[in-house]
């Protein structure tokens, strides 16, 4: 089976749009979202709408759960609590209820989902370090081969050993072992902060244990400009620019 997963579309239309169309050409058989699908854009109802019609599943995303009331998002910034309260006015009724009801986690096989790290997943703990994969040394006999999450927006690889070690894996491509266990973070399709300022999405196939970081470039200026015409942190759009 290939998989086609993504993360963090974070109302980005533009960005959703070249992913979708770059992944017609990678043979996916079944789609995932590891989350956080409003947040930041200008296109909250818009990238619901194309999630809820591709994907198989879609996970609880911490700007998903602040803007479908299900977590308190009073300590977030000012600008980012700004575009929470504004989505959640503007966001139609069946899009509301649709985040009301995602999982915090998903599970294929021997693939696991989750949009931060697995170790309490309500808690959005983020994994973008080796230290910071080594806190799932506690449940680490529970873990699936492969955890796909989101989150912080980098792409990075992660094998996890029984005994509390973390190694970072480098590369565009890597062929998973089938003796070691990884945590796996996708970026981000509409807001990169890798400084790459193209769309990010990933690709897995579960019969090679074949997995494959994927960019898609879009109109940037588009998404920018709608931005700063919203209700909206101007910085939202011009860190698109620079992929940070």
């Amino acid at each position: 089976m290939r998989i086609g997963i993504f993360s963090d579309v974070h109302a980005n239309v533009e960005a959703m749009r070249a992913v979708i169309e770059s992944m017609r050409g990678d043979r996916i058989d079944t789609y995932m979202c590891l989350g956080d699908v409003v947040g930041y854009g200008a296109n909250p109802n818009e990238c619901c709408a194309m999630v809820r019609e591709l994907v198989e599943a879609t996970l609880l995303g911490n700007h998903d759960a602040a803007v479908a009331g299900r977590m308190d998002y009073s300590y977030y910034y000012d600008a980012a609590r700004q575009a929470l309260t504004w989505h959640a006015s503007i966001l139609e009724p069946t899009h509301m209820e649709w985040l009301r009801g995602l999982p915090y986690t998903h599970q294929i096989g021997n693939v696991g989902f989750c949009h931060g790290s697995p170790l309490d997943p309500p808690e959005y703990d983020y994994i973008f370090s080796t230290d910071q994969a080594e806190t799932l040394t506690p449940i680490y006999k529970r873990l699936p081969h492969v955890t796909f999450i989101g989150h912080s927006h980098l792409c990075k690889v992660f094998a996890v050993a029984e005994d509390g070690r973390a190694e970072e894996i480098h590369g565009k491509t890597v062929t998973l072992d089938e003796h070691r266990k990884y945590v796996i973070s996708v970026g981000s399709v509409g807001q990169p902060r890798d400084y790459d300022h193209r769309a990010s999405y990933t690709v897995y196939d579960t019969e090679t244990r074949k997995f494959e970081f994927k960019r898609a470039a879009y109109a940037i200026e588009q998404t920018a400009l709608k931005i700063f015409d919203a209700d909206l942190s101007l910085n939202f759009g011009k860190r698109l620019f620079f992929g940070v």
